[in-house]
């Protein structure tokens, strides 16, 4: 295939550029991955007769593939990143495609972690090639942009699932076959209507861990652990506790998607304007709020409307994680970028393979003290986010070097 150095992609037509291809993934991933997850409390509850437990069960096998990340950097030894994104997306579209037709516990982890391999794979080469293609002053509203590019085509994706699942009856196969074909389509255009786009830094193939990337890490660990509570518990709780049937829970996120799409770009400006340190402790201080309020609906029997509330603002303190990746871009030794992309999805998905687990039993014992340990991670990530300076740079990754720096002048 064609390679084209990044420099000279601006004489490239705009659809073949590297940001429309940045899109053009954006899109594809969610039309598969968020059907998926918006039916899947539904279809296992319904189909399988799935209860807290198994739910737990089966977000644990995956994000087994998410803790196993660090094989990308093995992969790219023999494939391009951008070709191991595209493939990446294939498998998860052609796994979601039949997820519906396996409606036994053994075939929806199978397929679950089929998919899974595809979604975190290409999520691992996706934010390296973000980092790698989009200057340094642009990232933020950048990937902010792109963060609402797909929220607009799971609306898309949803309104149409609202609109004709009881009026036309559909079923989880159908539409789980759409979905992930539409993905796969989408995948294997891309793979051959691009050319290879040259990064002007050659990639590290080899893991890498550095010291200096200390707090990267540990942001990135209680960011998984924090996450996967919301992400396993929060959809599961509006199916089990107040009865959601599947075009109400699309309707939700319906609301979360209509609000991601006008404050994703926002939250992209709002990174640029304030820095990552403000960014993230404001995200961490609401999502404290956020899960200390979800415990109150199981604790103080708080009711739907509060529950739904929740959802949504949720997913708007979700839309500042960003920060955390235009953070690492400003630390990050240009090489760097791709081998710790693998290293940091795999400390995000230390805690997700055995979290859910784990809590899916302290879930059938208290759900609401689920969400005060929730509450509790984010706590630890507002104490770590203090330790970001102002503007982060190499050489100036924490705070502790910014004091060391004005000590020595």
């Amino acid at each position: 295939m064609r390679i084209v150095r990044l420099e000279d992609t601006p004489l490239l037509p705009v659809w073949r550029r590297p940001i429309t291809l940045l899109f053009m993934m954006a899109l594809a991933m969610p039309i598969a991955f968020n059907t998926w997850s918006a039916l899947l409390n539904n279809f296992v509850i319904e189909v399988a007769g799935f209860d807290g437990s198994d739910i737990g069960w089966l977000h644990t096998v995956r994000e087994i593939p998410g803790f196993l990340a660090v094989g990308v950097i093995a992969l790219i030894i023999f494939i391009r990143e951008q070709v191991l994104g595209l493939v990446a997306l294939i498998m998860l579209g052609a796994a979601t495609a039949i997820t519906a037709y396996f409606p036994s516990m053994g075939g929806i982890l199978t397929l679950t972690m089929l998919s899974s391999i595809g979604f975190h794979y290409y999520e691992t080469v996706n934010q390296s090639l973000q980092l790698q293609w989009i200057e340094t002053a642009r990232a933020p509203q950048m990937i902010g942009w792109l963060m609402a590019a797909g929220s607009a085509v799971t609306f898309v994706a949803y309104v149409l699932i609202v609109m004709t699942w009881e009026a036309l009856g559909l079923s989880y196969a159908f539409v789980y076959m759409v979905s992930g074909g539409i993905t796969v389509a989408i995948a294997v255009f891309c793979l051959f209507a691009y050319p290879q786009f040259e990064a002007p830094h050659p990639q590290l193939k080899t893991f890498v861990l550095r010291r200096r990337y200390w707090l990267y890490y540990a942001l990135q660990f209680m960011a998984g652990a924090r996450r996967q509570i919301f992400v396993v518990f929060a959809g599961f709780m509006m199916v089990e506790k107040f009865g959601f049937q599947v075009h109400e829970v699309t309707s939700l996120y319906l609301l979360t998607l209509m609000t991601n799409v006008v404050v994703a770009p926002m939250m992209g400006r709002l990174v640029s304007v304030f820095g990552e340190r403000r960014a993230l402790l404001f995200e961490y201080l609401g999502l404290i709020l956020v899960f200390l309020a979800y415990g109150g609906v199981y604790f103080f029997g708080w009711g739907v409307a509060i529950a739904a509330t929740l959802y949504v603002i949720d997913h708007i303190f979700f839309a500042l994680a960003l920060a955390l990746k235009t953070y690492f871009q400003k630390i990050a030794d240009p090489g760097d970028i791709a081998p710790t992309a693998a290293v940091a999805f795999t400390i995000n998905h230390i805690a997700a393979v055995f979290l859910p687990a784990l809590l899916g039993y302290l879930w059938l014992a208290s759900p609401g003290a689920v969400f005060m340990l929730a509450g509790g991670m984010a706590s630890v990530s507002f104490m770590l986010a203090l330790l970001i300076p102002r503007h982060p740079a190499k050489g100036h990754e924490t705070v502790f070097q910014a004091r060391l720096l004005t000590a020595a002048e």
